[in-house]
C-alpha cells in the first residue's frame, strides 16, 4: 500500500478523488468564474459543498430567495479557511487567474439534483457590485 497524491492545473474544476462518501475536487480559474464572465448561480438541492481557498482571490456570491426575488450577498474568501455552502443556497465563485481552491462535496452531487439560475441584467449589476 502507498500514499496517493492528486493535482490539477487546468482551467475549471475536476474531481481528483472520490469514494462512496465524499469527493474532493480542485477548482481553478476559468472564464465563466471571472468577473467578466459570470452569468449564473447554481444550487445543490440535496448536498452541502465546502470550499477552501489555497491561492489567489475568490469571492463567494450567494442569494436567498425572498418574496421580492433574490437577495444577494458576498463573502471574500480568506486562504486556508473552510467555507460551507448549505444545500439549496444559490451561489457561485468569482475568481482571478491565479486562483486555486479545494472543493469537497458528496459524490452524488450532480446536475440531476442541482439547478442553475441565469442572472438577468439587473442581477448581474448587483453581483458585480458586490465584488468590485
Amino acid at each position: 500500500m502507498e500514499i496517493a497524491s492528486y493535482e490539477f492545473s487546468g482551467a475549471g474544476m475536476t474531481r481528483v478523488y472520490e469514494n462512496e462518501k465524499w469527493m474532493v475536487g480542485i477548482k481553478n480559474w476559468k472564464p465563466a468564474n471571472d468577473i467578466t464572465g459570470i452569468d449564473c448561480l447554481e444550487r445543490h438541492n440535496l448536498t452541502d459543498e465546502l470550499f477552501v481557498l489555497i491561492q489567489g482571490e475568490c469571492t463567494l456570491v450567494y442569494a436567498n430567495e425572498t418574496d421580492n426575488g433574490l437577495e444577494f450577498g458576498a463573502v471574500a474568501m480568506v486562504p486556508n479557511k473552510v467555507y460551507n455552502i448549505p444545500a439549496t443556497l444559490w451561489h457561485n465563485t468569482i475568481t482571478q487567474s491565479d486562483t486555486k481552491m479545494v472543493l469537497i462535496e458528496d459524490p452524488s452531487t450532480s446536475m440531476e439534483n442541482s439547478e442553475l439560475h441565469n442572472l438577468d441584467e439587473n442581477e448581474l449589476i448587483i453581483v458585480k457590485g458586490l465584488v468590485i
